[in-house]
């Protein structure tokens, strides 16, 4: 058995590419933001807002989060399991495909090809080829658990699981579509009206529920034992946390569809799914946080145990903001305005690009055969200056979208409106600054981590781990 070890090669490649894809994610959103403060920068029209943006959502969801969870979960499944892993040149393909599928993107959405669907703007060829990528990773996935040396099946692994079996589901569904034709990279929504609407949101929502959440808790409850040295909290909060999230998540899509032409039953019933969600995501959070429980002393001075319990902070204060946000009364004020921009980065940034970064920082290093980065003390600098850059920008965010709605609604006596959109817009300018800045200190974050991981693998042989047999405890 010690002969045999594990398949670090996918591992090793994904980690590398999070990290480069996390700059360039990053990269494009500052240059998108710093067009809203200075318009010129808007210089053709494919460097335009408009259409930066989606590949800024894009780069950052699938190419930086998607190689993190690709990497995670790779890594996680074979440890756990104690098996190498399943069909390798299934997992070789997943790797070359989905760089293949994020390189597409980053042709396609600046030409202007795009479905105009939000987080699946994709046009059907490439559609297409993620469902090829996305089955080959299940194969990978499912058969490394089917070949488990161990009866049990760990949280993280249920987590991960549930995570790609949904993604499959919501992709196949929602971007079912018509091409013009077989030449051409047009394509029509196999839905329409408020039909498409309600499956576009089923499926947005659930990008963040299960692309952007559950993938992300089972790497939470993978790396934080594990940097921590102490184990899961609760387990029995963990299973009842699973099922509860997974069952839930589903339904809340319609709190997008607010006071549009949804039926009004239906948008009720995404608000009270969503502030029943607050309940199983609290639970995660107190199981994650908890688990340091006899380990808080390794806060001071472990900055990767700082990046994985500040993720959890964020994770708890969107996932309370979120539902706030989707009960009607709030939601007629905050919806279409910067706050729901800085809701969701406080979940981008706070949530899974901290504790992405945080499993990097832990994954790097053993990838190599050695146990720590390169530099402790740039680790701790990357912290403080993501974390201030999170925190100037969900703040200015606050801000503005509490302002602009405010704004938006205020009324003269006679019944005509006080403030016209430009003024808003005008007001709205030193804050849109703010987030620039945020967005600057992230990315230099960013740089920095960069730095420190090339010079962790520089001169270093790549390293692949003897398979361990099973013992009482994961692995």
């Amino acid at each position: 058995m010690q002969s045999q070890t594990y398949n670090y090669k996918v591992v090793r490649q994904f980690a590398i590419m999070t990290v480069v894809w996390g700059i360039v994610g990053m990269l494009v959103g500052v240059i998108a933001a710093a067009q809203l403060v200075w318009p010129e920068l808007n210089v053709a029209e494919w460097l335009h807002f408009g259409r930066l943006r989606p590949l800024h959502t894009n780069a950052v969801i699938f190419a930086f989060g998607g190689c993190a969870l690709f990497a995670t979960s790779y890594y996680c499944v074979q440890r756990t399991c104690h098996t190498r892993l399943f069909a390798p040149g299934l997992a070789a393909f997943t790797f070359w495909g989905w760089q293949l599928v994020i390189l597409l993107a980053a042709i396609t959405l600046p030409l202007g090809y795009t479905s105009s669907k939000e987080y699946a703007e994709l046009e059907w060829p490439i559609d297409i080829l993620i469902t090829v990528v996305w089955v080959s990773y299940a194969i990978v996935f499912f058969g490394t658990i089917g070949t488990r040396k161990t009866t049990h099946i760990y949280v993280a692994n249920w987590f991960y699981g549930a995570f790609i079996i949904t993604v499959a589901l919501l992709h196949l569904v929602n971007s079912a579509a018509l091409p013009v034709s077989l030449s051409s990279m047009k394509s029509y929504s196999a839905y329409a009206g408020v039909q498409d609407a309600m499956i576009q949101w089923w499926y947005g929502h659930n990008a963040v529920g299960f692309f952007l959440t559950a993938g992300f808790l089972g790497m939470m409850y993978y790396f934080v034992p594990k940097q921590a040295g102490r184990p899961v909290y609760s387990y029995r909060l963990s299973v009842v946390h699973f099922w509860a999230l997974i069952f839930t998540y589903m339904w809340a899509g319609p709190h997008h569809l607010h006071y549009t032409a949804l039926p009004d039953w239906t948008q009720s019933v995404g608000m009270v799914f969503s502030l029943i969600l607050l309940a199983p995501s609290w639970g995660g959070m107190i199981n994650g946080i908890m688990t340091l429980s006899g380990a808080w002393h390794k806060l001071r001075t472990d900055p990767i145990l700082k990046f994985l319990i500040t993720s959890l902070s964020f994770y708890g204060m969107s996932t309370f903001e979120g539902p706030m946000m989707s009960i009607k009364t709030v939601n007629a004020l905050s919806h279409y305005t910067d706050w729901t921009v800085g809701h969701v980065h406080s979940g981008a940034l706070g949530w899974v690009a901290m504790v992405s970064i945080g499993a990097m920082y832990y994954l790097i290093p053993r990838m190599y055969g050695k146990t720590e980065m390169y530099s402790t003390k740039l680790i701790t600098a990357h912290f403080w200056i993501a974390t201030i850059g999170i925190v100037l920008y969900i703040a200015s965010m606050w801000i503005s979208g509490v302002m602009q709605g405010l704004m938006w609604r205020a009324t003269n006596p006679d019944g005509t409106l006080t403030y016209s959109f430009v003024e808003s817009v005008k007001a709205s300018y030193p804050f849109w600054a703010i987030r620039v800045l945020g967005g600057v200190l992230f990315l230099t974050g960013m740089l920095i981590m960069f730095y420190n991981m090339i010079k962790t693998i520089a001169g270093q042989k790549a390293y692949e781990a003897p398979v361990l047999a099973p013992a009482g405890a994961h692995a």
